[in-house]
């Protein structure tokens, strides 16, 4: 096939991915060869590709395309995760802008909404990973509701009750009451607020005297059961014991002593109410203080909350504190920050509830994965990140695993009668039937006397086993498949979920296979713009990925993002690498079409001297280089790698190569050089594609015919060789050479078209076997070795060697000489300027250090020039 003048991104890319994907090139099965699996971390059903998207998806194309190219049998496998309150909240949205309220709705009826949902909105973030060149096994793609996905939940969820890991406890949980459901710690984020400190008094009854606290939330005093003092705080032991009236309320309750009380904090007094804070439940515990639980479900206030009932709880807070103030029980408010705790997907405020939940223990599932990631079993890269895992792990608390939503997989407990352990575990109501005639001893109970647990499960409980359910090892743990491609290679994800999902994957992994589930975790960083700001839509500063995209080429895209994308850090996003990234993808294209392939060939042509020695140099370049390659990609430095290989083309193939192998106008090359250089070229091609692998594709197609198992998605990594560092070292020396050619003409304004001679002192005993090449490359007619400095001639040096260009018949020396005269007068002026301010003792000794180091660099530089110029006055007279 022929390549087009232009390069245009758009009909290539999709061209060549249809051909990628009619030809199965990505799909994936068991053989002989050693697999080489990646799990994608499964984008939620919801989702738009975003920039979060692009750099993690493009690091794994990278990585899988250069196994499929090593040789392995590369597994990608594609899907997304049902994310249970992120898409119940789209279909409720969705369902109130039609008039329904969720809560009219049956299960059955609220879950056929669900899926319509899912099944229109669902599979797009896939497909806009297509056009980014993802080369994913999409006949492998898997949804964590897939049928067999939710059973190999609903199964582990059995076996881990079954052996006591599992259980449901009376808890404090966080509650997010805009979903309506409990979190885990993990979905909850902290954020620091601006809010106010109330100070409040409590009477103390039968007296005219009061007690004074401060608080955050002066709304919870309608829960109040009690005030808490330190037991050897003098200003209260008089008073323990006593009770104490709550403001509105009107409710009577003790003071009671416990050490957990900071005397430091406040006024030393602290309000108690177990049904709203951790640390006053556990108080409580400890006291027997009754627990009164003032919130609805959606934070509103209930019964307890007086002729505050139905209200909002913040503008409960407004009104309560203008009630306090009337009836002199506020003391003062002041300005106060504190850390508030927000739900990661609803942003509302996270409310402490108590509450019935499912529970996994997780004290002793951890310690396999603590062992795994200490030992380097799993290697977590960049390894600073080791730390945040153990920190999290060697403090891990037991799971909530249950949700209060509809979408996701149904607890499979049932129960049969009210009390709290009035419940089975069983895989389907029949089984539950029958447990329950066991339990209960009574042979006649039916299936309609059952009840099924309402909750579903986390969203995690399903990902957490995701590189196992995606080869059915939960359902049939000897299969082909989980034992082929089980444990995975790579994961390549984001720091933020180190903890939700890679840490709970590993648990799983030993916990279930008693193996890890993946070699190495690359996470990456955040992507930020300019600004140091975190990319959101709220802020405005993501692109539009797709847009982008359609700007710069997808392989354009890849190379911005990647360009400074080293793992663990935060990219600094900047348009312009797109910018850089389509041009790098042009310069590739022009290399061939604009070049190589627009040769005449001549087979008659020997190959000329400066070609084999460009050739031969570009070989042994090529093989330090992808030596080089090899070690960046054995530690995970992707950015590296492409930084690499990005300067070895640019710059050593397009920038020296075809300029050295390059025919005189209008005139052919020889046969031999063109082949070489082909094969040279095909090999770049190879170390590109996973960056670029559409262009690479494109020309790789275009230099021959190509049968359908010669593609090069589908063809083999480039092989290294021999390094020959005499001939590195030497080439290094002559393009040193040629670019001081070049300054010289650009200088002295020696038009190239203008042959010149060029004269040595040749110190480093370069190899006059150069002389073609460098006659070539800087237009010169003869290199001459002398043996004293040449008068008249421009001069340079390259190392201890000494070069110089005659200008007599290429310049005016007259007009030089002036030229040269008005530089040097103008840098002994400057320097004059200089050293009389360095001569100036009160100058010197009162101005800041760093001023006067740049004045003694001013004149240092000064010196330098004017000892040049003068050299250069010299050579002309």
């Amino acid at each position: 096939m022929s390549l087009a003048s232009k390069y245009d991104s758009k009909t290539t890319e999709e061209k060549w991915y249809n051909y990628w994907m009619e030809h199965d090139f990505f799909t994936s099965v068991p053989d002989e060869r050693e697999s080489y699996t990646i799990v994608i971390p499964p984008p939620n059903v919801t989702g738009v590709l975003h920039m979060g998207h692009m750099l993690n998806n493009t690091i794994q194309d990278v990585l899988i395309r250069r196994a499929r190219l090593k040789g392995y049998n590369a597994c990608w496998v594609p899907g997304t995760d049902h994310a249970s309150i992120a898409t119940e909240a789209k279909v409720v949205k969705k369902l109130k802008e039609h008039g329904i309220d969720k809560n009219d709705l049956s299960r059955e009826e609220f879950l056929k909404h669900a899926w319509d949902w899912t099944d229109e909105y669902g599979g797009i973030i896939l497909e806009q990973l297509k056009k980014l060149g993802a080369s994913c096994d999409w006949s492998r793609t898997k949804f964590t509701l897939d049928d067999d996905m939710s059973a190999s939940v609903i199964k582990v969820f059995i076996d881990l009750y079954n052996k006591g890991r599992i259980y449901r406890g009376y808890r404090m949980v966080n509650w997010d009451p805009e979903a309506k459901t409990t979190l885990s710690d993990e979905e909850v984020i902290y954020e620091e607020r601006n809010g106010h400190l109330y100070h409040l008094r409590y009477q103390i009854k039968g007296t005219e005297e009061f007690i004074s606290i401060a608080t955050t939330r002066p709304e919870t005093i309608l829960g109040d059961t009690a005030i808490c003092v330190h037991p050897e705080d003098k200003r209260y032991t008089n008073l323990v014991g006593k009770t104490v009236i709550v403001p509105i309320v009107n409710r009577e309750i003790p003071v009671i002593a416990d050490e957990y009380v900071d005397m430091e904090f406040g006024t030393g007094a602290l309000k108690i109410t177990p049904a709203h804070d951790e640390n006053d439940k556990k108080i409580g515990e400890t006291h027997h203080l009754e627990v009164i639980d003032i919130f609805n479900a959606d934070a509103t206030l209930n019964s307890f909350g007086l002729h505050y009932e139905g209200k909002d709880r913040f503008v409960v807070r407004k009104e309560i504190s203008n009630e306090l103030e009337e009836k002199g029980f506020l003391i003062k408010k002041e300005d106060h920050v504190h850390k508030v705790g927000t739900s990661e997907r609803t942003k509302a405020v996270i409310e402490p509830r108590l509450s019935d939940q499912w529970f996994l223990k997780m004290e002793d599932l951890a310690k396999p994965a603590i062992d795994a990631v200490r030992n380097d079993i799993v290697e977590l890269l960049p390894p600073k990140f080791k730390s945040t895992y153990f920190h999290w792990m060697e403090n891990v608390r037991d799971w909530n695993i249950s949700r209060q939503l509809m979408w996701g997989q149904r607890i499979p407990a049932y129960y049969f009668g009210d009390g709290k352990d009035d419940f089975v575990v069983a895989n389907s109501l029949e089984e539950a039937v029958t447990l329950s005639r066991k339990r209960t001893n009574n042979p006649n109970l039916n299936p309609e006397d059952l009840r099924q647990e309402n909750d579903v499960l986390d969203t995690w409980f399903s990902s957490w086993l995701w590189p196992i359910s995606v080869f059915n090892g939960v359902l049939d743990p000897e299969n082909e498949e989980i034992n082929y491609y089980y444990p995975t290679r790579d994961l390549v994800t984001g720091p933020d979920i180190l903890f939700f999902w890679v840490a709970r994957m590993i648990v799983a992994g030993y916990e279930l296979r008693d193996e890890k589930p993946f070699d190495k975790v690359y996470l990456t960083g955040l992507v930020r713009d300019k600004q140091r700001r975190k990319m959101s839509k709220s802020l405005g500063n993501s692109p539009d990925a797709l847009g982008l995209i359609d700007k710069y080429g997808a392989d354009g895209v890849r190379v911005g993002l990647l360009l400074s994308a080293a793992a663990g850090n935060d990219i600094m996003f900047d348009e312009d690498l797109c910018q850089q990234g389509k041009g790098f993808v042009k310069k590739m294209h022009s290399a061939y079409f604009g070049l190589i392939d627009a040769w005449n060939v001549d087979k008659s042509l020997p190959q000329p001297q400066h070609s084999a020695q460009g050739i031969a140099w570009y070989r042994s370049r090529f093989n330090e280089t992808l030596a080089t390659i090899e070690d960046h990609y054995s530690k995970y430095r992707i950015s590296d790698v492409l930084m690499t290989s990005y300067k070895l083309i640019y710059d050593d193939f397009c920038g020296w190569l075809l300029e050295i192998i390059k025919p005189e106008y209008q005139k052919p090359i020889d046969a031999q050089t063109l082949a070489q250089v082909i094969e040279l070229f095909e090999d770049n091609l190879r170390l590109m594609h996973p960056f670029t692998p559409f262009i690479t594709e494109e020309i790789w197609q275009s230099i021959s015919d190509r049968k359908v198992k010669e593609a090069l998605c589908v063809n083999t990594w480039p092989e290294g060789g021999a390094v020959d560092q005499d001939l590195l070292s030497d080439f290094e020396l002559v393009q040193d050479v040629i670019s001081g050619i070049r300054t010289v003409r650009k200088e002295k304004q020696i038009s190239f078209k203008n042959e010149i001679e060029l004269k040595s002192i040749n110190n480093e005993n370069l190899s006059e076997n150069y002389n073609p090449l460098i006659q070539k490359m800087g237009n010169v007619s003869s290199v001459e070795v002398i043996d004293e400095q040449l008068s008249g001639a421009a001069s340079y040096r390259v190392k201890s060697n000494e070069y110089f260009i005659p200008l007599e018949g290429n310049i005016d020396v007259a007009a030089e000489l002036e030229k040269l005269a008005t530089e040097l007068k103008r840098a002994k002026g400057f320097l004059t300027g200089v050293q009389k301010k360095l001569g100036n003792e009160r100058f010197v000794s009162s101005a800041p250090e760093a001023v006067v180091a740049i004045e003694k660099k001013k004149e240092a530089d000064a010196l330098a020039k004017i000892e040049t110029i003068e050299a250069s006055m010299k050579a002309l007279n």
